[in-house]
This record gives C-alpha cells, structure tokens and sequence, in this order.
C-alpha cells in the first residue's frame, strides 16, 4: 500500500532538498542516501533503509529553536521582530459581521476558483484558459470549447475539480482550504481563545479524516497518533515543515481577533507549531495578522505591512514578502510581476510557503482592492492555485465585507460548503460567519 507524503523514500527525497534550503550541505548526505538506494536487494529493504535514514537526519536537523534569524518560538519571533503591536479601535457589531461574511464567502470563492487548475503549472493553465477563450481570466473555470488533447494532456484535479467547474458548480465542494477555518472555528467555540496547541491536535483526531491532511499536516497526524506532543509533531519525519500547509489555517484566528494583528498572530502561532517550524509557521502568522487588519482597513499595501511587522525580518519569508511589495514600482503588468516572481522563488516546491506568499502579497498588490482581479490574477499565476485563491479572496472579501462582492461570485455557492469534517458537512457560510463574528464580539465586549 503506497500513500502520498509519508512515502519513506519520498520524504527522504523531500529532507534533503529541505536541508539545502536551511543552507545547510547535503552533498555527503545524499551521497550516502544514493549508496543505499544502490544496496538495497529490494523495495522493502530500501523502505526500511529510508525510514533508518530518515531518522538520522532529524535528529541531527538544526533546531529552529536554536536560530537568530528565524526562530521558532513566540518569544524569538516577538523579540528579533521587535516593533510593539498596534491596535486599531474594533468596528461596530453589523459592520465586523459583514466584513467576516465577506471573508468566509471569499475564501470560498477563491479557492472554488483555483480548484481546476490545482497541481497543473502556470504554463499548463494558460494553455487550458486560451482553449476556452478564457485567458486572462474573469470567471470561474470552464472546460467547454478545450479540445479534448488539451484535456487529456492535464486532467483536472482529482479531488473535486469537475464539481468546481462553471457548469458544473452546485455549492462550495470540500477541500482542505476550507476544512481547517472550520476546525479552528471549532476549537475556539469549545476550548476558547486560550486553546493550547494540544486541543488543536485533539480536534484534527476527533474530527478530520487522516487522508483528508496533506504534506506536514499528515506527518503531524501521524506522529499524533504515535503519542508525539508538539514540537516534536512538527519536527519528526518531516521534511514539509517550511511547506504552505500553516498559511491556509490562520484565517480565523485574523477574524475573532479585528483590528489586532498582534492577538491574531499569538493564536496562530499556538495552531502552527503543531506542524510547522520557521518560514512554514511564518506563513499562518502573516495570514492571520493580515485578516485581523483587513477587518479595519481597506487597502491592500497597508494589510500586507500590518502582516509584515510578525516576520522576522531577516527570514526568507519576509525577503519574499518585501520582494513582491516592491514589484509595483518597477513592472507594470502583472504577467511581468509573475515573470519576475518566478525567477526568484521558482526553485521551491509548488506548495512551499516562500514562493506561494510572494504570489499572494503580488496578487493584492496589483489588484488593489477588486476582488475579480485579485483572484483571477493570484489563479493565473500558478503554484498552489486553490490555498492562494482561498488566501486572496479572503483578504479582499473581508477588506470589501459581503455587501460588496459581487454577486457573480457567490450566488453559484448557494451559501453551502460540503467537507469530510465531522459535524461540519453541508455547513451554511453565513451560519459559520454569524458564529465567528459571535467569538470576535464577545471577545471585545470582555
């Protein structure tokens, strides 16, 4: 039986690659590594060598910890980032719930909108929106008019792509992107603002189904049910812990906390050491001080500099993020930004959280506001196009509130999501809205 991600030899493959981007040398480790593929009398043995090999390695991985630049704990981040936290003044009650609205139905929508194309590079979208008569695109995927050599050629995602199609759209299909702001909803309902990291993982036990976790999520679960306690979960057998897996969690923790990045990013820094270590819990950090700030704000510049006071400054997360706000200065269009962002950050995997932010932070730039081209441009530049569309739509949607999305978007939702959550199936997005709105309101009235 073969399972993606904890693939012994797979994850081997993936911690050296990690390691030489921890700026680390891995020239005698894989050296080593090949000599064992090499000896290994058969496909069981070279899994047991693996998973020996594996174990090594982290226990010799450097400690994030341990770190200057980027460290791994809230106090090392709080102290190299080193700027106090700045509080906006809480919205009224009617204006905060149609901003969260909007966040949840943006999220949504974004990522219904990234769906299709998820796993298929830049190059492949285009080709696919250009047989549609689709590029650039305006609307949700369609793969009427595409000949069906082009459809052969990229399949659309396995998962739920045919049910995120245009024609083919009923509500919001289940996708990890949505199943997590539904389970941190969860936890904040049942064990409160002060949760420990440890209810976090009691909640991923209780309630969501092991296959539906993908890359350092699905290690973390395992090594859960191994009896690991955090930390260690984000660190043994790992090799995703710098992965985007913790950037599509923290949106939640941005909503109950409006106008106070610095609480958003507290929480969220409890729910990512759970999987993640330095860049990877970065990335949930920035997104939940992001969505805390836009509940007040309305300008994109001004939301991705409130996410950025939680980076280290000297981390490869932050370098990502200052990259793309500089890139309006110097590249009008965005299929140059794209260009440009892609001979920085290319060499990383599609679902690293380096590449995917700067992607992000770019997409909010130079859609300054409008939703429709926010997500069809953070889409139609590749990587992770469904967590990306969910992060950038729910940024713009919680900046605009649900009175002003437009209508194209979110009637198709139906205003109904289906996820492998237990409890949480065919959830109403106004019901989920209405009641994270309550933690936030009650949280201010307190």
């Amino acid at each position: 039986m073969k399972i993606t991600w904890i693939e012994p030899v797979q994850l081997v493959e993936y911690e050296l690659r990690q390691i030489e981007e921890e700026g680390r040398d891995a020239t005698g480790l894989r050296r080593r590594w090949i000599e064992l593929i090499s000896a290994a009398a058969s496909p069981e043995i070279l899994r047991r060598e693996a998973f020996g090999f594996l174990d090594a390695l982290t226990a010799t991985a450097a400690r994030p910890a341990d770190t200057i630049d980027e460290p791994s704990t809230l106090e090392g981040i709080l102290a190299v980032c080193g700027q106090p936290p700045v509080i906006f003044p809480p919205p009224p009650a009617p204006f905060l719930t149609d901003r969260i609205t909007g966040g949840w139905l943006g999220r949504a929508a974004g990522c219904l909108l990234g769906k299709p194309v998820e796993k298929i590079a830049r190059e492949g979208i285009r080709e696919i929106l250009t047989a549609s008569g689709s590029w650039p695109l305006s609307y949700y995927i369609t793969e009427k008019g595409i000949p069906k050599e082009i459809l052969n050629r990229f399949p659309w995602n396995r998962h739920a792509g045919k049910e995120s199609l245009r024609e083919n759209i009923l509500c919001m299909p289940e996708d990890d992107d949505m199943n997590y702001p539904m389970l941190n909803l969860s936890v904040l309902e049942s064990a409160g603002r002060s949760f420990a990291t440890e209810h976090i993982a009691e909640a991923w036990l209780e309630k969501l189904p092991v296959l539906s976790t993908f890359t350092a999520e699905r290690v973390a679960y395992l090594n859960c049910l191994e009896g690991l306690l955090p930390p260690a979960t984000a660190l043994r057998r790992n090799p995703y812990r710098e992965w985007i897996g913790a950037q599509i969690r923290g949106d939640v923790f941005g909503w109950v906390c409006p106008g106070d990045p610095h609480a958003a990013a507290t929480l969220a820094f409890k729910d990512a050491r759970l999987s993640h270590v330095r860049n990877g819990m970065y990335g949930e950090l920035f997104v939940a001080a992001m969505l805390a700030s836009a509940c007040v704000l309305t300008e994109p510049r001004a939301v991705v500099e409130s996410g950025l006071r939680f980076l280290p400054p000297h981390s490869r997360l932050a370098g990502a993020v200052r990259f793309a706000l500089s890139l309006p200065s110097s590249e009008p269009t965005w299929e140059g930004a794209v260009n440009r962002l892609y001979e920085q950050f290319g060499r990383y995997h599609w679902v690293h959280s380096i590449n995917n932010v700067s992607l992000v932070v770019a997409a909010l730039l130079y859609g300054n506001g409008d939703f429709e081209r926010s997500v069809c441009n953070v889409v139609m530049g590749g990587w992770d196009t469904d967590s990306n569309g969910a992060t950038v739509g729910s940024v713009v949607g919680t900046m605009l509130g649900a009175h002003r999305l437009p209508d194209r978007w979110i009637t198709p939702l139906n205003n109904r999501i289906r996820s492998s959550l237990k409890g949480f199936d065919n959830a109403a997005i106004d019901d989920l809205a209405g009641r994270t709105a309550a933690i936030a309101l009650t949280s201010h009235q307190g």
